[in-house]
């Protein structure tokens, strides 16, 4: 995951970034977009990695990757995880 100041802006552009995960469609999805997979489509490099670049206000955010509409991934590189209550956890963000 990469965050990136934006000129001019209190948001961050942070690129959320997935290798390793077979599938037809990739999506982000949060709090940040309500949890809503048709607002977080990732597309694929040549490299395999899954990406997708959202700007942000400053503040924490939960969120996961969901593969092919049912498979749940965590981000090995997010800033934290928190329980989801649904038996798995949440990956963290966090936007100074």
């Amino acid at each position: 995951m990469k965050k990136e100041a934006i000129a001019n802006s209190k948001k961050r552009s942070v690129t959320f970034e997935l290798p390793g995960v077979e599938a037809g469609t990739v999506a982000v999805v949060g709090d940040f977009n309500g949890w809503d997979a048709g607002n977080g489509a990732m597309k694929r490099r040549k490299d395999g990695v899954w990406t997708k670049s959202v700007r942000l206000e400053p503040g924490r955010y939960l969120f996961r990757y969901v593969a092919d509409g049912n498979r749940w991934h965590n981000d090995p590189q997010a800033d934290g995880f928190e329980p989801s209550g649904m038996g798995e956890d949440n990956s963290v963000v966090v936007v100074d």
